[in-house]
Order: structure tokens, then C-alpha cells, then sequence
């Protein structure tokens, strides 16, 4: 694609060249015409003159009479044809005379033409020589003359004239090149800081302005639109950033300040079950609910505090090298899940991770495929280079493609109609969150054969960590 500076550079030589041709040959044109006219013009006198000076004509010329008469229309140039009575006299070729030009000499008229001859062109000039009788009657005298004049001066001239013109042209093309080249840099100079502070804006530098243009035209104008949008932005910019750090920081203060209570709840319910074996069939009920609910809260309380960590940066890892296979088989054990999950856990493969968040990621991804997918729950794991990958996949009706750019965002809900689930809505994110900050990610997709599948893909070794300290 061809570039503004270029196109400025064409623009401004075409109209140049456009300019430049059109004032050279109008010029070149009328000056040649000048020329040549003038030269016809005095071609023609000096002509006329010489036969003036011929009169008295002789009544019947003979060859020597017509040689006189030649000799003294064609001058030093010798170039003359004399006519009559079929006699002809000079040194004129006749077949250089055209027959338009013998008409018009026979009708009376003093007539001249324009002829080539080689490489040159010559002006053929012709007069039929006439005599007054004694009552004043002008009759022809039977004696026609033609004479050459050579142009050749006036051709040097007039490609003088050319030169000229193609040199001056040429000259302002280039001049006015420098000239548009210059009008280019003034006028892309601040559409190139333009753009220079618009990438800035846009990579997050919010305090980015022009400051190179000046004045009143339009590209102050510009810069000056551009600078006021710019300072909006970085104002509303920062009212959003200070509205969500006060968010963050609410959801945190509510979130620790319910753990409290929720502890002390937690373990009255646990003691009401414990109990509610022996409670009236309502009672009993209602015992479950409150258990199950207050576990619910508690948990979604939980995931609350570990987003904050995340949103405010201060989520840390605790390495340590482990065998992922038996993490992973101690996860599903512990969370209830051995006997509904299929697995392909080969021993041996070692990584360094923090096996708290590879816990969190295991039982996130499983628990939700046996929630909304299909048994048989398959947890594959596998290395490919330096990289561990395990995938969790479920025979189900997969993903609907609407949901997959949403499944990892916080509390989104693929069935809107569905008020509230058995998870707090927070389970994919987090694990999500978990696999970046072991320099991973966690992708979510649909198998060729139907039902959802998710892959964790994370290095099995972390550079510049130290196992076992929290960075």
C-alpha cells in the first residue's frame, strides 16, 4: 500500500509535470509561430522588393533576359526558378514547386509554402510578375517566379526554444519535488507523533499528549481534540481503577470479616449433624439444609478471598517437586471422586509446582465435569517436552460454542434461567487464575466425538523459583 508521503510526492509531480508541460508548449508553440510568421512576413518583402526593382520587364524575355531576372530575385542565395514561355532559368529544382502552390501563383496571388527537403525545412516562395499598360490595366507578363528561403536559422532557434523548455520543466519538477517533499514533512511530522502518542495511549500510557503541533490550522485543532480526549480518558480511566480498587477492597473486608462467624457456624452445624440422626424427620431436614448451605457460603466465601489475592497480585506460589500422578489420584481420593472418575496417571512424572493450586485446579475441573457433563469422567496426564499437560474430558453434550469465550469468567452462568448452581460460580476462574500464575493455561474445548474437554498446560519446572519458600 503506498504511503502518504508518497502519494503527496506523485501528487504534487504530476501537477507539476502537468503545469510545467502545458506553460513549455504553449510557449514553445506560440514562439515558433512568432517565428516562423515573422520570418514569412520578411521573407516575403525582401521578395516583393527584388521584383520591384526588376521593372521594366522585358516584353518578349528570352533564356538570358530570364537569367538576369533570377539572378537578381534569388541574391547571394541562387535560389530562384524563372518562367515563361516555357523557358526556365536559376538553380531551383522545379519539382520542389507543388502544383497548390503553382495554382495559387497562376491565379494572380503572391502565395508561399512550407516544404522538406531532407533533413531541413524551406519556404517557397512564389509571384506571378505583372505589367501596367499606359491606361493603367495590370496584365500578367507571362513571367513567374519562385523563389527559396532557408529556414534553417530559425529551426536552430526554435530547438533553442525546445531545450528550453524541456530543461525549465524539468528544473521546476525538481524544485517542486524539494518543495512537496518539505510540505510533506511539515504536514506528517505531527501525523507521525499522532500516531506515536495514540500507540502509547493505547498500550496503557495514559499521561501520553501532543505536544508538537502549534498554531490554528486544522492539525492543531486535532491535536488539540486529541489531548482533551486523551485527558478525559485518563480521568475516567482512573475514576473506574479507584470505583474497582474500592470494590476489591469491599469484597475482601466483607469476605475476611465473615470467615469469623462462618467458622463458628460451621461448627455448630457440624455438631447439629452429628445430632440430626435422632431429630424429628423435619427437624433433621431442616439440620441438613442449614449444614449444607453453611458449607456452600463457606466455600464461596473462600473462593471470594483467593480472587482478591489474585485481582491485588499478592496470590503466591509454594513449590515443591512432586509426583503428579499421585497428587493427582490424593485429590480425587480425598474429594470423593475415585470411583466415578476413569484416569491415565502414569508414575513418574515429576514437576515442580505449588500442590495446593494444582489441588484447587484437579478438583475444579473434575467436579465440573461430573456436574454438567456425562460419566465416564476421563483425567489423562502426559508430558510433551518440558511441558506437563492433563485433560479432563466427560462424555457429554459439550460446550455450547456461545459459551466457550465465557466458561473461565467469573460467575457466569451458561443457562440464565438457572438462578443459583451448587458451586459459588467461581470454581473454573480460579483454577483458571492458578494455572497463569504457574506461567500456564488452562483451555476449554469440545471433542471430536461430543463432550467438554479441558487442558491444563503448564511447565514442569519454574525458572527462578525456590522450592518450598512462597514467592
Amino acid at each position: 500500500m503506498i504511503g502518504l508521503r508518497t502519494r503527496l510526492l506523485l501528487a504534487f509531480a504530476l501537477l507539476s509535470a502537468v503545469t510545467a508541460a502545458a506553460v513549455a508548449g504553449v510557449g514553445y508553440a506560440r514562439s515558433r509561430d512568432a517565428i516562423v510568421q515573422r520570418t514569412q512576413d520578411n521573407a516575403v518583402i525582401e521578395t516583393t522588393n527584388r521584383i520591384e526593382q526588376l521593372y521594366p520587364l522585358p516584353a518578349d524575355p528570352d533564356q538570358d533576359a530570364l537569367e538576369k531576372i533570377a539572378g537578381g530575385v534569388s541574391g547571394r542565395e541562387g535560389n530562384a526558378l524563372v518562367e515563361a514561355n516555357g523557358l526556365r532559368a536559376g538553380g531551383l529544382d522545379p519539382s520542389i514547386v507543388t502544383a497548390a502552390l503553382r495554382e495559387e501563383v497562376d491565379s494572380g496571388r503572391i502565395a508561399w509554402q512550407r516544404v522538406a527537403a531532407g533533413n531541413h525545412t524551406m519556404l517557397v516562395i512564389g509571384s506571378q510578375l505583372r505589367i501596367t499598360d499606359d491606361s493603367g490595366v495590370t496584365e500578367p507578363s507571362g513571367i513567374t517566379v519562385y523563389v527559396v528561403r532557408g529556414l534553417l536559422p530559425e529551426e536552430e532557434v526554435v530547438h533553442g526554444l525546445a531545450r528550453d523548455a524541456w530543461l525549465i520543466g524539468g528544473a521546476g519538477v525538481v524544485m517542486t519535488m524539494v518543495l512537496a517533499l518539505l510540505a510533506a514533512r511539515s504536514v506528517l511530522r505531527p501525523v507521525r507523533e499522532l500516531q506515536r502518542t495514540a500507540q502509547r495511549l493505547g498500550s496503557g500510557d495514559l499521561n501520553a499528549r501532543l505536544h508538537v503541533v502549534r498554531g490554528r490550522d486544522e492539525l492543531a485543532a486535532v491535536a488539540h481534540t486529541f489531548n482533551q480526549t486523551a485527558e478525559s480518558l485518563q480521568h475516567h480511566v482512573g475514576e473506574l481503577r479507584r470505583m474497582e480498587s474500592d470494590a476489591r477492597r469491599f469484597v475482601a473486608d466483607v469476605s475476611h470479616e465473615l470467615r469469623t462467624p462462618l467458622a463458628a457456624m460451621s461448627a455448630v452445624t457440624d455438631m447439629l449433624d452429628a445430632e440430626a440422626a435422632e431429630l424429628p424427620p423435619v427437624a433433621g431436614e431442616a439440620v441438613r439444609l442449614v449444614s449444607r448451605e453453611t458449607h456452600n457460603l463457606t466455600r464461596l466465601v473462600n473462593d471470594l478471598i483467593e480472587v482478591t489475592r489474585f485481582d491485588s497480585g499478592t496470590a503466591a506460589l509454594a513449590l515443591d517437586e512432586i509426583d503428579v500422578a499421585d497428587a493427582i489420584r490424593v485429590t480425587l481420593r480425598v474429594r470423593g471422586f475415585g470411583d466415578r472418575v476413569e484416569t491415565d496417571l502414569p508414575d513418574g512424572i515429576r514437576a515442580v509446582v505449588d500442590p495446593r493450586r494444582l489441588d484447587v485446579i484437579v478438583a475444579n475441573l473434575v467436579g465440573n465435569a461430573l456436574r454438567h457433563g456425562a460419566p465416564p469422567v476421563t483425567v489423562t496426564l502426559r508430558t510433551e517436552g518440558d511441558d506437563l499437560v492433563l485433560t479432563v474430558t466427560d462424555a457429554g453434550p459439550g460446550l455450547d460454542p456461545e459459551v466457550l469465550p465465557h466458561v473461565f469468567d467469573r460467575f457466569y452462568k451458561a443457562d440464565t434461567a438457572r438462578s443459583r448452581s451448587e458451586g459459588s460460580g467461581l470454581g473454573l476462574a480460579i483454577a483458571w487464575e492458578n494455572a497463569r500464575l504457574h506461567g500456564g493455561a488452562l483451555i476449554a474445548g469440545n471433542g471430536a466425538g461430543g463432550g467438554a474437554v479441558f487442558t491444563l498446560r503448564m511447565p514442569r519446572h519454574q525458572p527462578g523459583q525456590v522450592v518450598g519458600v512462597p514467592r
